[in-house]
């Protein structure tokens, strides 16, 4: 069946469907312009696990969403797919697990990895598995673009788009800035000693020439390491934290302005990083660092909308720390913010909707 034919029997108001698909829409990976793909790795999360089935969550709960969006009517004719979970990094991820938390009680019981053998072993095999997860992670996603696919990642924990945020380096060589609403800052050093962890996604992703410009927004919690390395790298990073966004809004300026000085920060082509605790914790209840403070939904949608009303273009982005199965309203959350993710991408590429 051809991508017309099943846009024409394809029921948008009908029942959702529990197809396997995102949202029940029809497409496959072939006929879809915008491929998802779900990375279920949470080996490094330093609080609670369970974000590895965070794409499985928003999977089962999408079969809920209803289709029409007012910001790009006709979007699920632009066509979604997620593809399936890879079973071998399931498996590591379940492996590695209990390895990785025995790993992080013997540091906050005072323990040191150099006066462990076993402990520097398994902080070795941990940080090797994810370095493995990352090239996987940019194989997959240099792969897509290749095909001339539109690419989102699904997380699992924040560290997952690292090796996307690389291919896309190798896509765009003329730069890209970052736009990331997130708790925290993460821009922490191989924190607890793993060079990958969700907390170093950024202080990684700085070390890519590409990465122009780094918009952090949302911050409300984070260490001094992390200011120093913000202010050290001011020329390329700019961060709006959750205390001067709701000073500037108390004071009387209105949320507009205030989101349309944040997108000024920003170069034309930009990808986006949401982490769900970017969020207000009512939302996103059950994902692994929850924080006080921070974005109604509506205020995030706004956000992105006005990054494609000013005319930039979403190259991609990713959606993590969607707390995982048996969390039913963190799936729901989360797929209607990957929904719009998908959508806003589609509206600032013009993508066809026929």
């Amino acid at each position: 069946m051809s991508r017309q034919q099943k846009i024409a029997s394809f029921d948008p108001s009908g029942v959702g469907l529990k197809n396997g698909h995102f949202i029940g829409l029809p497409f496959g990976e072939e006929d879809a312009q915008i491929v998802l793909l779900p990375v279920g790795w949470d080996v490094t999360v330093s609080y609670m696990a369970g974000t590895s089935t965070g794409p499985l969550n928003i999977l089962d709960a999408s079969s809920q969403l209803d289709l029409y969006d007012p910001d790009l009517p006709d979007a699920w004719k632009v066509g979604i797919y997620m593809r399936h979970h890879d079973l071998f990094i399931t498996n590591r991820n379940e492996e590695l697990r209990p390895l990785a938390e025995r790993y992080i009680d013997y540091l906050e019981d005072g323990g040191k990895p150099e006066n462990s053998l076993e402990m520097a072993a398994r902080l070795e095999e941990i940080n090797n598995a994810c370095r493995l997860v990352k090239v996987w992670v940019y194989e997959q996603t240099k792969s897509l673009l290749k095909a001339g696919k539109c690419v989102g990642v699904v997380g699992g924990d924040h560290s997952s788009p690292l090796g996307f945020l690389e291919a896309l380096g190798e896509f765009y060589p003329e730069g890209y800035g970052v736009l990331q609403i997130d708790a925290h800052q993460d821009l922490r050093k191989a924190y607890e000693g793993f060079e990958y962890s969700h907390a170093s996604i950024f202080y990684n992703a700085m070390q890519l020439s590409q990465l122009k410009k780094l918009v952090q927004v949302g911050i409300r919690d984070t260490c001094e390491e992390e200011l120093r390395f913000a202010e050290k790298h001011s020329d390329r990073i700019a961060v709006f934290t959750n205390s001067e966004i709701n000073s500037r809004k108390f004071s009387g300026e209105s949320f507009n302005s205030i989101c349309e000085s944040i997108v000024e920060a920003l170069p034309k082509k930009v990808y986006i990083s949401f982490d769900i605790d970017g969020l207000l914790p009512y939302l996103c209840p059950n994902t692994g660092t929850p924080v006080p403070g921070g974005f109604e939904f509506d205020e995030a949608i706004h956000l992105i909308r006005a990054v494609v009303d000013s005319g930039r273009e979403i190259i991609g982005f990713d959606l993590c720390e969607v707390a995982g199965l048996g969390h039913e309203w963190d799936g729901n959350v989360g797929a209607r913010i990957l929904y719009k993710l998908c959508n806003f991408m589609a509206k600032s590429r013009n993508l066809a909707t026929s």
